[in-house]
């Protein structure tokens, strides 16, 4: 007979078991009762709306020292606004079913939840506890139900974040237990029972690699390194080949792809058929997440972060890489070199070039648009020069400031969304290699590069150059992009070229990766309140707060941002490290999306864009700039808004033309205000005050 001292500590054992915070529903009621919003309690937990939504659904559980704070909240509120009381009998809980095999326990289809369990559980029910014996169980188990997925092969998602505890965060609030200990055990778990991964985005395309983000705690759990140290370069970063989880990995029978055991490492074996075997990983800790490209994201809860990526990963694409290498990825997905072709003598079906695309093999580029380090280069003694189409670097010069300019009292900057991805809209590129023609007639329908002199054409020294990134006017004779040269013809200038490098077959290759990203440029921001319908008053005082309004979806802004530069820039990616020699190949050349003139043409047009807006101002109001920095302009202003000196129609509506404020790309947003002594105080000194004008140091990162 037990001593009522062991019944007691068995009962203080079972009170010590119930859950910490009561059931999801209550919390949300005490908040309610409390007139406390779900953005308000989430400053004072210091963390995110959507982490307070998630405890408040059941998607997740506060960690310490965040449980402890909002256990003692919940229990001041639960003193102060006690639950009503009913006379009615409870209704009756559902009790879990036990796990029939070849199902994935807690995890049915909605229709058979809704049937299963009408009534809400408990807490203590909502989420089954992993079944006994299920640290070598290859069962996961969903803590919640996932939301309906479009492809059944994947129906939870294409990505999961993994924490220490064994739960991996998935979007769409979905939380998977994952028994793995190992790295070999996680691939397994991953490919075979977790339900991840992403339909291909084109017909003749492959699925999406799942992805397992491991936190720093995980990374440590499976035998990582909590951080990478002993290289100064970033990229460089991986696990020495002897290190026990690189030897597991290869003892398993998977392999690493040539970058290594990094911060994006990719785990694989051969496919058999048509299944891939591949699993991509990022490790938190390591710096997979550049928070240059992803603000704020390596810092959040876990779920926090599988939601920002899975949001980025439903509108562009399942990360692979920096931002960079998926813009990259994203044209190939989009547009798969080959698809199945039969063949007409033997009648089997053949891999063959998919039309519009940049084929399976790399292309060698014209000498001019190649970097001076290129083989073709090098090997050739080519001493012709090079294309020169970069963004606009220009700085207008204080002696052609007029009195009246510089008594206006503010300089107000402008900077337009995307203007790489405005530049790539129906954009025409070339698809073959290039042939050399001496004295061409121009054609600017034609895509390539031309060597021309376009130093006689006299413009107006208070607006930049169109044919230089400078703004200088040229001296002499140089190469130039087709969209360069046909905007002299626009301007009314005879163009002669000397010769040419120009492409026979051509075709809109950036389009579908336009279409994308615009659309979720485009959805993001309307999310974050800024929508295609606001006034120009509205859309300035949008644009104000919209990072506030979600943090989360403000960093899928700046990732989609950052995969559209980057992407244009991986398209002529130089040579990374000091033991590199001119002349020698480097990894990026194997690649056909090597096509420095796909990215010359990019920029080309979205320098030709902005100089076409500038030349329009001028008309339009008599305003000239007084700075551009790739996408920013300054001009100065008699007010502190866009709306003192953007021109407008006596509608109302503004002209086309000239700079317009909106949420699209290539429409303009408010970049900063600051005075104008500030800015010509900066002009004086050599410096940009596009540069300088958001209050802090702008970068010019062309992705390279």
């Amino acid at each position: 007979m037990a001593s009522e001292e062991e019944l007691f500590a068995s009962v203080d054992a079972l009170l010590e078991e119930e859950p910490q915070l009561p059931p999801p529903a209550e919390r949300a009621r005490l908040r309610e009762a409390a007139g406390i919003t779900q953005a308000r309690l989430a400053v004072a937990l210091k963390t995110s709306t959507q982490t307070v939504k998630n405890y408040e659904n059941g998607r997740s559980e506060p960690k310490s020292p965040r449980l402890e704070a909002y256990q003692r909240l919940l229990k001041g509120w639960a003193a102060k606004y006690p639950a009503h009381t009913s006379s009615a009998a409870p209704a009756p809980v559902v009790a879990p079913q036990p796990e029939v095999p070849g199902t994935f326990t807690g995890s049915a289809a909605p229709e058979q939840a809704e049937v299963a369990a009408p009534v809400q559980a408990p807490a203590a029910l909502a989420a089954p506890e992993r079944p006994a014996g299920s640290a070598t169980s290859r069962r996961p188990v969903a803590k919640k139900a996932a939301a309906p997925a479009v492809d059944p092969r994947f129906p939870h998602g294409p990505l999961a974040v993994l924490d220490s505890d064994g739960s991996a965060y998935g979007a769409g609030g979905i939380v998977l237990d994952c028994p793995a200990t190992t790295i070999p055990e996680l691939v397994e778990w991953t490919l075979r029972e977790s339900g991840l991964g992403a339909a291909k985005l084109n017909r003749y395309g492959k699925d999406s690699d799942p992805l397992i983000v491991l936190t720093a705690s995980a990374a440590v759990k499976l035998g990582l390194p909590e951080r990478l140290e002993g290289h100064e370069q970033r990229r460089s970063l991986r696990l020495p080949e002897d290190h026990p989880v690189v030897k597991q990995v290869m003892k398993a029978k998977w392999q690493l792809t040539q970058r290594g055991f990094g911060p994006w490492a990719r785990i694989y074996r051969k496919a058999q058929g048509r299944e891939r075997q591949c699993v991509q990983l990022a490790i938190l800790s390591w710096d997979a997440l550049d928070e240059r490209s992803w603000p704020g994201v390596s810092e959040m809860e876990p779920a926090d972060i599988a939601r920002v990526l899975g949001v980025y990963a439903s509108r562009v694409i399942t990360p692979r890489g920096s931002t960079a290498v998926s813009g990259l990825e994203l044209m190939t997905a989009l547009r798969p070199p080959t698809k199945a072709v039969r063949d007409e003598e033997t009648g089997n079906w053949v891999s063959g070039y998919n039309a519009g695309s940049l084929g399976a093999e790399p292309m060698d580029p014209a000498p001019p648009e190649a970097a001076p380090e290129h083989p073709v280069v090098v090997n050739s003694g080519w001493t012709g020069g090079f294309l020169n189409e970069e963004a606009y670097q220009w700085v207008r010069s204080v002696q052609t400031l007029s009195d009246e300019e510089c008594t206006l009292p503010f300089a107000v900057g402008l900077d337009l969304n995307t203007a790489f991805l405005a530049a790539a809209a129906r954009l025409v590129v070339g698809l073959s290699a290039p042939d050399h023609f001496h004295a061409p007639r121009f054609n600017p329908k034609i895509p390539g590069s031309w060597l021309a002199d376009v130093s006689h054409i006299e413009l107006d020294p208070r607006l930049p150059s169109p044919f230089t990134p400078d703004g200088t006017r040229p001296t002499g004779p140089a190469w130039y992009q087709t969209h360069t040269l046909a905007y002299a013809q626009e301007l009314g200038h005879d163009v002669h070229p000397i010769e040419a490098y120009l492409r026979r077959e051509t075709g809109a290759y950036l389009d579908p990766w336009h279409d994308r990203l615009k659309n979720a440029y485009v959805d993001t921001l309307a999310d974050l309140g800024v929508t295609k319908d606001l006034t120009d008053v509205e859309f300035l005082a949008a644009m104000e707060q919209h990072k506030q309004n979600d943090p989360a979806l403000a960093a899928v802004l700046v990732a989609i941002k950052a995969t559209v530069k980057g992407g244009i820039g991986k398209l002529r990616e130089r040579p990374q490290g000091k033991s590199y020699k001119e002349g020698e190949t480097w990894p990026a050349l194997s690649r056909p999306t090597w096509r420095p003139d796909i990215r010359a043409a990019v920029i080309s047009k979205a320098r030709v864009n902005m100089h076409r807006k500038l030349n329009n101002m001028v008309k339009m109001t008599g305003l000239y700039p007084l700075a551009v920095l790739s996408d920013c302009v300054v001009y100065p202003s008699p007010g502190e808004s866009p709306l003192d000196f953007l021109p407008y129609a006596a509608s109302g509506k503004p002209q086309p033309g000239a700079f317009r404020l909106g949420p699209t790309p290539g429409l303009a947003k408010l970049e900063g205000v600051q005075s104008m002594l500030w800015a010509v105080d900066l002009m004086e000194k050599g410096l940009n005050p596009a540069r300088h004008i958001k209050g802090g140091d702008a970068v010019l990162d062309e992705g390279e």
